[in-house]
């Protein structure tokens, strides 16, 4: 599956973005779907995670009541909205997909990546 992640800018601390990944090559709801990021300097980290139907959603501690993961079968997407953003949500945001039903937090769970959209936040 290939995937493109959009939506990435520039945005003052306690602003909102909103990225989507759009997904092809085969079937979208196969595949449990995830954001990750990466801050300069450091490894890339777990964000939030979506079940194959939609049903069931984790997210890291710190994102949680900030960011919402949802997607659309449908049109082959899946999306982040991020409330109330911080300096330490600047990153590189990564969607990625995994054609299995186990909620995965590890970049090594994911086998297809997206390009990677850039966030900075600034106060």
């Amino acid at each position: 599956v290939q995937l493109q992640a959009s939506g990435g800018g520039l945005v003052q601390t306690g602003g909102s973005l909103r990225l989507s990944c759009a997904a092809s090559g085969r079937t979208f709801s196969d595949y449990s779907m995830a954001w990750f990021r990466q801050a300069p300097g450091k490894e890339r980290e777990f964000v939030a995670t979506i079940s194959r139907h939609g049903d069931y959603t984790y997210y890291t501690d710190s994102v949680k009541r900030r960011f919402t993961i949802s997607r659309d079968n449908a049109k082959n997407t899946v999306s982040l909205q991020m409330n109330s953003l911080k300096s330490e949500d600047t990153a590189v945001y990564y969607c990625a997909a995994q054609k299995g039903v186990i909620i995965g937090t590890l970049t090594t769970q994911y086998d297809y990546w997206g390009q990677g959209t850039l966030v900075t936040v600034s106060s």
